[in-house]
């Protein structure tokens, strides 16, 4: 191509070296100087160069050129010539590929500019540029809106330009004289920057810098014209830059990595997964038009080609059948995405496809026949275990197994069960009978718990089980016995016979027996023969006895080794005798004596029918002048009732109650009734209670303990006294100081041995006093004996106390009472020898006192008669 009719533009940089099915650079070749060319022609016409390209290898023997576009071919020298007539067109793209002896392979990208526009080329020469002109004023004249019909042309520049800056672009002219020329706008005087400049004496608009479309892909100049003084003398006009694309991105793929699922044995054309790629180029460009391919599989197994990709889409599905989860369960893809359709500058990404299992591989048995030993009566017993292969993933629905029990299983003794290693278990549910059967033939199937997908062919496996013969217990027939006897058999009879078959007839073994539970111990049994006697009296009244019925066991057992043993049921269903007389019941009941309602009286009798009702009930002992017994219409229930007026008090009610049975049983009874005269309905001495109040009660308590705390004073000073040794008063004592020291309380060791004596036996000895508000018939409560532990004498005064408090016998207050009581039979005697009167001193004898020791002969000098 002649330097007249074309200019080269430089080198632009963008296209990646691709790699294509194993091919990379040889040792002795570095590939194309550059990844892309840029070429720009006003024409293109058969046999024109447009262009050179530079290879740099050592030795280019062999080496081919290739394009992808059948108009352009490439000589050996590199240069770029057409080769066909091109159809008109402002941008032609293609790529050139150059081909070794070992087949490896280099490209570099083409482009070429037609478009006529003249440039500074890389010699420094200036060509022509664009030139736009202000309009001419003549044209103007008498326009007012001249500026909006006049069109201003677009000033193209491609972007990556890479040689030699300054660059001109554009010029811009006036026809107006001495003027100059300034451009405002984004790129020179507003950001970005230092992009364009212009000579304000010829209107050369200059690049600075290679341009960049996916940042900026147009800019808008204000170009203006001033004069000398500065004053613009043209309107402002647009200077409109385009940048032209050019294919210096590659395409990205919006995953590092993509990961897809497609079963086994998936058809041809079954749709796995979509990869997807972007361009930063132009969009509807040759730059940005991306195709896909699959660069590589791993494994290369079954076929080199398991899958297919659309170069439009990227969607990736299956190419070719035979997946087969088991073989290779999983393929990794090498996946190119080149825009230019998939000739131009490309990137690379990895599509893993999990192939997924399905139920293609049906379970079979290790072993298909096995024999086992099982002893008979046995049950939730392991028979055999069964393992089975299964060549589908592990621990999913289509390698887990199901087994069946197809044949033998005819009694439901067996079932057949799957363990945690996918192993069946054949288990015994119910007992085998070697006298029965001594053999077993069982089969079993296998299956997966889900179903095939295709047509299996089912495993099966047989077990053989011979039955071990074991000594078996005897067993009753039948096994439990029912026997009716009247609760009053005499001892010695017998009560029934049990009888027990040993299942092991072959062996011949003898059968004895013996009593199992028999809880009232009734019962013997003999050992060969199976009686049972009675041996002490049944009661159908017994603890042991439930509606009428006695349950107890017998045991039935052989001579075999080891020795077995049966257990059999005995029922004695026991008929009432009339042996429990009838006695008649009721709560300590109050009634008044005037008007006072009937008493209930409810009559027991732990006979049943015919042995009780109906019931005769008559007062015996006197009670009938009081009393009258009126019937109620049951059987079971009678009403006392008082006839006349009676002295308050607790009586008790004799009555004798006869029952129906043969022979007929009474007994008397006893029943309690307080009788008290009533008002309001209420018994007047709760009327006067209540009237008391809580107060009163509190204080007549209080009173009580005051008089016991008294009582306790006057013992512990009478055991002082006792205990004191006779000593002679020493005259220099103060007889104050003996005062004080016997009213010492607490602390020493003659003050803890107490004496209580007194109060024991005060207690002991209190007379029988007749109390008119409580009848004779009651009993006295139980006083506490005196403590060993003297650390225990407030608890026994505190009880005793209590149960005074609570003694109906006792007269009110009678603490002291008890104490008071002197004269024959008392301990402490009659106390009128210590009385005395003022008038009684003179003829007291007190000489006496000086033998008594120092601490007395004080008092004898005060009170003897050597006292004046």
């Amino acid at each position: 191509m002649s330097s007249s009719s074309t200019f080269s533009l430089g080198v632009f940089s963008l296209l990646l070296l691709l790699q294509v099915w194993g091919g990379e650079g040889s040792p002795r070749c570095t590939g194309f100087a550059q990844d892309t060319y840029l070429f720009q022609v006003e024409s293109l016409a058969p046999g024109q160069v447009v262009g050179r390209v530079h290879f740099n290898c050592s030795d280019q023997k062999g080496l081919e050129f290739h394009t992808n576009d059948p108009h352009f071919h490439v000589q050996s020298d590199g240069k770029v010539l057409v080769g066909r007539y091109v159809s008109s067109t402002n941008q032609i793209s293609f790529m050139i590929t150059a081909l070794s002896e070992t087949k490896d392979t280099w490209k570099t990208a083409i482009s070429i500019l037609i478009n006529g526009e003249k440039v500074k080329d890389s010699t420094g020469s200036t060509s022509d540029v664009p030139v736009i002109m202000w309009p001419s004023r003549f044209y103007r004249s008498g326009l007012s809106r001249w500026k909006r019909e006049w069109v201003i042309p677009v000033t193209k520049h491609p972007e990556n330009d890479i040689g030699d800056f300054p660059k001109q672009v554009v010029q811009i002219k006036s026809n107006q004289a001495k003027i100059y020329y300034v451009i405002t706008g984004p790129g020179a005087d507003e950001p970005p920057l230092g992009i364009f400049t212009i000579n304000k004496k010829d209107g050369y608009i200059y690049l600075h810098k290679p341009l960049d479309r996916e940042q900026q892909d147009k800019y808008r100049l204000l170009a203006h014209a001033y004069d000398e003084n500065d004053q613009e003398v043209e309107d402002a006009v647009d200077v409109l830059i385009e940048v032209i694309d050019m294919n210096d991105n590659k395409p990205q793929f919006t995953l590092p990595t993509f990961y897809g699922k497609v079963v086994e044995g998936a058809t041809p054309g079954t749709a796995v997964m979509n990869v997807t790629a972007t361009d930063a180029d132009a969009k509807d460009n040759l730059n940005s038009i991306i195709g896909y391919s699959i660069q590589g599989q791993d494994p290369t197994l079954p076929l080199p080609r398991m899958f297919t990709i659309s170069s439009k889409t990227g969607l990736i599905s299956v190419l070719q059948a035979g997946l087969d989860r088991e073989k290779y369960d999983k393929y990794t893809l090498v996946v190119q995405a080149a825009d230019m359709k998939g000739e131009g500058l490309s990137t690379r990404a990895t599509a893993i496809i999990t192939i997924v299992d399905r139920n293609d591989n049906a379970p079979q048995f290790v072993t298909t026949s096995v024999t086992v030993t099982v002893p008979e009566n046995e049950v939730d017993y392991d028979v055999s275990r069964h393992p089975i292969t299964d060549a589908d993933k592990s621990y999913t629905p289509a390698w887990k197994a199901n087994f069946s029990i197809i044949f033998g299983n005819e009694r439901q003794q067996f079932t057949v069960e799957t363990d945690l290693d996918n192993n069946g278990v054949l288990k015994l549910i119910k007992p085998l009978d070697f006298e029965k059967s001594s053999r077993h033939l069982v089969t079993i199937e296998v299956k997966n718990q889900i179903p095939f997908t295709d047509t299996p062919s089912l495993s099966s496996a047989t077990v053989t089980i011979n039955v071990i013969d074991v000594n078996e217990a005897p067993i009753f027939t039948p096994e439990t016995k029912t026997a009716t006897q009247p609760e009053n058999l005499p001892i010695g009879s017998t009560v029934t016979t049990c009888k027990a078959k040993d299942p092991d007839s072959a062996q011949n073994q003898i059968v004895r027996y013996r009593m199992g539970s028999d809880p009232a111990q009734w019962f013997e049994i003999e050992m060969e023969t199976g009686i049972i006697k009675l041996i002490s009296s049944m009661d159908r009244e017994s603890q042991f006895v439930n509606d009428n019925i006695y349950t107890a066991t017998v045991l039935a057992y052989d001579d075999g080794e080891p020795s077995a043993t049966g257990t059999g049921t005995i029922r004695v269903d026991l008929e009432d005798i009339n042996d429990n007389p009838p006695i008649a019941t009721s709560l300590l009941n109050r009634v008044c004596n005037q008007n006072g309602l009937p008493v209930n009286v409810t009559i027991l009798d732990k006979d049943i029918p015919p042995n009780t009702f109906p019931y005769a009930v008559v007062l015996v002992h006197g009670a009938e002048k009081n009393w009258t017994i009126e019937s109620t219409g049951r059987d079971d229930v009678k009403l006392l009732r008082l006839k006349r007026e009676i002295d308050p008090n607790i009586y008790e009610v004799s009555l004798r109650v006869t029952d129906g049975g043969t022979p007929q049983m009474s007994q008397v009874t006893g029943l309690r009734v307080e009788v008290c005269d009533c008002e309001n309905g209420a018994c007047k001495e709760r009327i006067v209670a209540a009237a008391f109040g809580i107060p009163g009660i509190l204080a007549i308590l209080g009173a009580i303990l005051a008089l016991l705390i008294l009582v306790l004073l006057l013992l512990l000073f009478i055991k002082r006294r006792r205990s004191v040794k006779k000593e002679p008063l020493l005259p220099e004592e103060d007889i104050r100081d003996n005062v004080y020291h016997y009213d010492e309380e607490g602390g020493g060791e003659e003050d803890q041995d107490y004496d209580l004596s007194q109060l024991h036996r005060g207690l002991d000895a209190r007379p029988e006093v007749v109390r008119n508000d409580v009848a004779p018939v009651l009993m006295a409560p139980q006083y506490r004996p005196r403590p060993a532990n003297p650390d225990e004498i407030g608890t026994f005064i505190d009880e005793n106390l209590k149960t005074a408090d609570n003694d109906p016998t006792a007269p009110p207050y009678d603490s002291l009472l008890v104490f008071d009581y002197e004269g024959g039979g008392s301990e402490a005697e009659s106390l009128s020898s210590v009385n005395s009167s003022n008038n009684s001193d003179v003829d007291q004898e007190y000489d006496h006192l000086n033998d008594w020791g120092p601490r007395f002969r004080k008092l004898a000098e005060m009170y003897g008669h050597g006292e004046e």
